[in-house]
């Protein structure tokens, strides 16, 4: 069944052209109403009764979704096209970018991946006096309530929860699994007269929990304590924000699902290899310590990672990818967005990329103020920090003329700024913008005030890889360019060798983990095909004579797909049988450093070993007079018969 659009005008305060509408995506739109959700509610409700339905609205979703509740129907899809599109100031047709909005509307995103989590309930306040005290007496009612008090005379015997005095060496772990490492730790005794007593301090002590509901005033227990799962943390001086604190941890029991965001293939992870050090942007970049080293690969924790996406933005060989949803779908809204656009009319599309907090934004912006400029389409991503390069030169390539991304307060600007650049980079023009404001007004302006670039004439259709994105729209946007410089840190280059100081000991080709570097089994070379390399450093680092350096920068001819060969040298024969082995240079290098002056190469004879291939080397050395494989002579072998004559003779 066709999807059909119900379109409605919000009593007039906004032009919505059906046909065109319709002719752009191919939906069957409804006669455009004017009040669907109030004097017009009958009608909306025959449309949903229908099914199929796509309501045009989004302010008033709660109230559709009730109607589709009490009449027992199949729940509605939504587009918002007043607040993004419908409420403009500029006075231009917005129907081009209504088209666009309804098309991506009906791209559906692949089944989330979960995985539950289990609270019991188990809560640890930490804190003292009387705050931390009343926080623990309220949640004691829903939960299983231990207070942490860093001294014995902090609490007073009495209370509906435990006490333990002590402090917090360390904490790991999330909602559901938190494990604690707790110093001068003393527990009450039960019973007896007056004052509390308590156990002698041990350092050292082991627990775990649940919920943390963090009192103290202190330092923080984690990094990014706002996307910790289970850790609530309040300044004990504001109580109100105390109070949102305890609500909000009194509801953390049951099962909870919680999104798997990335996905890691630890075959393709460049961390490390024989304990040499590459790439570590994931490490870097993770602003929750989700991911950790696990030797040749990094490990994920996915109770930890809050799906912030900076690290499969940065990842350069892919083994790290956002799930949540994947790129592929991301890359299919940015083709429908720009060629539906174009479709209905419209030249020149801006790009505005922004998160939840973008929302309010534009929604604040589009009641209040001037709201977008028709020609901006507005994409709301799940991971700001995931929209990286290849995402930003995606949009370019298919069409947006430039591409502007809106920053939440606690947006990772460093690797937005880097990743910008990088696009920048490649794209031959700054072409991407980052918006620091937090003022809707200011947005609108900003975004009328500023100058619309144009589109590029034949757009792209984005299908792979974030590295083949990246390469196709490169060629896209700048078609006469052959190699395009790059900063440094990037994850795209050559390779530079220093033929004077390599010795074609090929120890970084057997350590490549892309497998950029090669090797010729039938002749001493160091091949390299560029497209395949991943700027990780580890041929830096492995290599014994510094003979490698990196040269970030993008190679858009077919030569990067063909091994190159960066040195080679004529192979060794030997000098008893001909065969070809290692390398003229390493051979005479050897001779230089042993022959005459090493005990086992004294002689002229055994110094001939080195000119030897492996097989002769060994024939060699058997038979030679000091032979060190030599034993005595073989006994005889004895027969029944020697046996036999033995025992006659006595």
């Amino acid at each position: 069944m066709t999807k059909k659009l119900l379109l409605c005008d919000c009593l007039g305060s906004q032009r919505v052209e059906r046909d065109a509408i319709s002719a752009a995506t191919g939906l069957n739109c409804t006669k455009v109403m004017t009040h669907a959700c109030g004097k017009e509610l009958p009608r909306t409700a025959d449309h949903l009764a229908a099914g199929d339905l796509i309501i045009a609205c989004q302010q008033e979703s709660r109230l559709f979704i009730d109607l589709a509740e009490d009449t027992d129907v199949e729940m509605p899809a939504f587009v918002d096209l007043r607040d993004r599109a419908g409420w403009g100031d500029d006075g231009a047709d917005a129907t081009p970018k209504m088209a666009a909005l309804a098309a991506e509307a009906l791209l559906g995103a692949p089944p989330e991946r979960t995985i539950d989590i289990s609270s019991a309930g188990a809560c640890l306040v930490v804190g003292s006096g009387e705050i931390a005290i009343k926080a623990a007496t309220d949640l004691a009612a829903t939960l299983a309530v231990t207070l942490l008090v860093p001294h014995p005379e902090d609490i007073e015997p009495g209370g509906a929860f435990d006490v333990v005095c002590g402090e917090l060496r360390s904490v790991t772990g999330s909602l559901g699994q938190f494990a604690l490492r707790i110093d001068r730790f003393q527990q009450t005794i039960a019973g007896g007269r007056g004052a509390m007593s308590w156990t002698d301090p041990r350092d050292g002590a082991r627990s775990s929990c649940d919920i943390i509901l963090d009192l103290s005033g202190g330092t923080p227990l984690f990094p990014t304590p706002e996307k910790r799962d289970g850790y609530f943390r309040a300044d004990p001086d504001s109580q109100p924000a105390v109070a949102k604190a305890v609500l909000e941890a009194s509801h953390m029991t049951g099962t909870f699902e919680k999104p798997l965001y990335v996905r890691l293939e630890e075959p393709l992870c460049a961390h490390s290899r024989a304990e040499q050090a590459a790439c570590s942007k994931c490490l870097n970049s993770c602003p929750t310590g989700a991911i950790t080293s696990a030797g040749e690969h990094v490990a994920i924790d996915p109770m930890i990672c809050a799906g912030c996406g900076a690290c499969a933005a940065l990842c350069p060989s892919g083994a790290i990818s956002y799930d949540a949803p994947p790129v592929a779908t991301l890359f299919a809204r940015l083709n429908t967005l720009a060629s539906t656009f174009r479709k209905a009319g419209g030249r020149d599309p801006r790009l505005l990329v922004h998160d939840d907090f973008g929302d309010e934004m534009i929604s604040l912006a589009a009641r209040y103020g001037r709201g977008l400029p028709s020609d901006v389409i507005p994409l709301s991503v799940t991971a700001l920090a995931g929209f990286g390069h290849a995402e930003m030169l995606a949009a370019l390539a298919t069409g947006f003329a430039d591409v502007s991304v809106l920053l939440a307060p606690r947006s990772d600007r460093e690797v937005l700024a880097q990743e910008a650049a990088l696009a920048d980079a490649i794209a031959g023009a700054p072409r991407v913008k980052l918006i620091d404001v937090s003022d809707p007004d200011a947005l609108s302006d900003l975004l009328y005030d500023r100058t619309a670039s144009t589109s590029i004439a034949e757009p792209i259709l984005p299908l792979g890889t974030r590295r083949q994105v990246t390469r196709l729209a490169a060629k896209a946007l700048q078609p006469d360019e052959k190699i395009v410089p790059l900063p440094d840190t990037v994850p795209y280059g050559a390779i530079l060798v220093d033929q004077d100081a390599c010795t074609l000991c090929l120890s970084c080709v057997s350590l490549c983990p892309a497998g950029a570097l090669g090797d010729n089994p039938d002749k001493p070379q160091l091949r390299f095909q560029e497209d395949a390399c991943l700027q990780c450093g580890l041929c830096v680092n492995i290599c014994p004579e510094d003979a490698i350096a990196l040269a970030p920068q993008l190679n858009l001819t077919d030569a990067a797909f063909t091994q190159q060969v960066l040195n080679e040298e004529e192979p060794f024969a030997c000098i008893e049988c001909g065969s070809l082995f290692g390398s003229k240079s390493t051979v005479q290098r050897i001779i230089d450093k042993l022959a005459g002056k090493h005990s086992m190469f004294s002689n002229p004879d055994t110094a001939r070993l080195i000119q030897m291939c492996d097989n002769c080397r060994i024939q060699a050395q058997y038979h030679s007079e000091n032979n060190p494989f030599a034993s005595k002579e073989r006994p005889t072998v004895r027969t029944t018969d020697d046996y036999l004559n033995k025992r006659k003779d006595h």
